[in-house]
C-alpha cells in the first residue's frame, strides 16, 4: 500500500508541476489562434500607404497570458516586435481579471473565475489570488516594467502630454510603440469606489464596466439580468468622468449603454465590438447604437474575430468598418482588434497591413483609411487623457 501511494503522490507531483509550466502555454496556445500564420499578402500601394500611418488598436489582451510583451513569440497574437513589424505606433493592452467557466454571449454568472487558474498557472503573487483589483495592478506593473526594460522602445502612455512626446519621437523613430492600459470589466473594483483611484494610481485610462457577466456596476450584454447601471455605477462613472478615465461600454447591455450616454458629460468608446448589420449578435451594435455613440463624440472600434465579423476575414473585417464609418462618420470608428482576447482572428498583429490594403482595394479614400487606421485614436487620446497625472483624493 505504502508503495502504491508513494506511486500516486509522484503522479500528483508530475501532474501539478506540468500544470504550473505548461498548462497557461496550452491555454494560450489553443484559444489565442489565426486563421493562417502566414503574413497575408499586401499590394504596394497598400503597403506604401500603411508604412505612412499612425496605425493604432483599442484592445488586446496581452497581459493575461504571461509572454513577456518584449519577446517575439509564436503563441498569441501580440508582442512588441510583431507590433513594430506591422508599423503599429499604439497599442491599448486591457487587464481581464476575470472570466466564467463556459463563457458565452448571452447568459453568464460570476460564479466561476478561469482567471484564477491561469494566475496560479503562472505564478501570479498570492494577492491576485482573492483580489480581482489585485490582478489587474499586476497587469499593470508588468507593463510598466516592460516599458522601463524596453530601452525607450515601448512608452507607457498616461497622459496627453506624454502621447504628444511619443508622436513627435515616433516621427523620427518608426520602429517606437507606445502602450495605454485599460480594464476589461469593473469587476477589478472589488465592489469599492475608491478602486478607482488605485487604478488610476496604477496608470489605467480606460475602464470597461462590464465583460461577461453582471457585476457591481452595471449588467452586462451577456448576463443574467440585462439590467442597467447599478447606483454604485453611477458613482462609477462619475468619478471616471472626474478623473478623466475614458469609459469603455464593450461588452455592457443596451440599458446600461443607454443609461451611460444619458449621463456621460465626456465622449466614450466601444473597445472591440462588431456591427449588427453585417453580422447579427448580442455582441455587436445596432445602427441606432452606433449614432449615439457618435453624437456623443465617441469612437468605436472594428474588432477581427469571429463574434465581431462572423467569418473572420480581411473582407468582413472591411465591410464592418466601412458600414460604421457610413453610420456613424469617418471621425467616429476605429480598430478594436480583440488579440489575444481568447478569439481566432484572421491573422497575428503583423498581419495589419492587410486591413489597410483591403480597405483601399474597396475604394476608401487615403484620408478615411488614415484616421481610421489610427488617427482617429490619436487624437480621441489628445483630447481625452489627462494632462497631467490627477491629484487623487486623500487617504485613497
Amino acid at each position: 500500500m505504502k508503495r502504491v501511494l508513494t506511486g500516486v503522490a509522484a503522479v500528483v507531483v508530475v501532474v501539478v508541476a506540468g500544470f504550473f509550466t505548461v498548462g497557461a502555454r496550452i491555454a494560450d496556445s489553443v484559444m489565442n489562434t489565426v486563421v493562417s500564420t502566414a503574413v497575408p499578402a499586401v499590394s504596394p500601394a497598400g503597403s506604401a500607404l500603411h508604412r505612412r500611418l499612425f496605425v493604432a488598436d483599442l484592445h488586446a489582451d496581452q497581459l493575461l497570458w504571461g509572454r513577456d510583451p518584449l519577446d517575439r513569440s509564436t503563441r498569441g497574437h501580440v508582442d512588441v516586435p510583431r507590433l513594430q513589424e506591422a508599423h503599429v505606433a499604439l497599442q491599448v493592452f486591457a487587464a481581464v481579471t476575470k472570466s466564467p467557466r463556459g463563457m458565452n454571449y448571452d447568459h453568464n454568472t460570476g460564479e466561476t473565475d478561469n482567471v484564477l487558474l491561469l494566475a496560479l498557472a503562472q505564478r501570479w503573487p498570492r494577492a491576485t489570488w482573492t483580489s480581482l483589483r489585485a490582478r489587474a495592478v499586476y497587469q499593470a506593473e508588468r507593463l510598466r516594467d516592460a516599458a522601463l526594460r524596453s530601452g525607450n522602445t515601448l512608452t507607457l502612455i498616461t497622459t496627453r502630454d506624454e502621447l504628444a512626446a511619443f508622436v513627435d519621437r515616433r516621427a523620427g523613430d518608426p520602429a517606437q510603440v507606445s502602450a495605454l492600459l485599460a480594464i476589461e470589466g469593473l469587476h477589478a473594483l472589488d465592489g469599492s469606489l475608491a478602486s478607482v483611484d488605485t487604478l488610476y494610481a496604477a496608470g489605467f485610462r480606460m475602464m470597461g464596466l462590464t465583460h461577461f457577466f453582471d457585476n457591481e456596476v452595471a449588467a452586462s450584454a451577456h448576463g443574467m439580468t440585462h439590467a442597467g447601471l447599478t447606483p454604485l455605477g453611477r458613482q462609477v462613472v462619475a468619478r471616471m468622468e472626474a478623473l478623466q478615465i475614458i469609459v469603455d461600454l464593450a461588452h455592457v447591455s443596451p440599458q446600461a449603454m443607454q443609461e451611460v450616454l444619458a449621463m456621460a458629460t465626456r465622449p466614450v468608446v466601444v473597445s472591440h465590438t462588431g456591427v449588427a448589420a453585417t453580422c447579427p449578435g448580442p455582441r455587436n451594435l445596432t445602427d441606432e447604437q452606433l449614432r449615439a455613440i457618435a453624437a456623443n463624440g465617441g469612437l468605436v472600434g472594428i474588432g477581427y474575430w469571429d463574434g465581431a465579423v462572423c467569418e473572420p476575414t480581411v473582407a468582413n473585417i472591411v465591410q464592418a468598418i466601412r458600414h460604421a464609418v457610413q453610420v456613424a462618420g469617418v471621425a467616429h470608428v476605429a480598430l478594436g482588434s480583440d488579440f489575444d482576447g481568447a478569439t481566432r482572428t484572421p491573422f497575428d498583429a503583423r498581419g495589419m497591413a492587410a486591413i489597410t490594403d483591403g480597405l483601399l482595394k474597396a475604394g476608401m479614400d487615403q484620408d478615411t483609411i488614415a484616421r481610421v487606421m489610427g488617427g482617429n485614436l490619436r487624437d480621441f487620446l489628445l483630447q481625452q487623457l489627462p494632462s497631467s497625472p490627477a491629484v487623487l483624493r486623500a487617504g485613497r
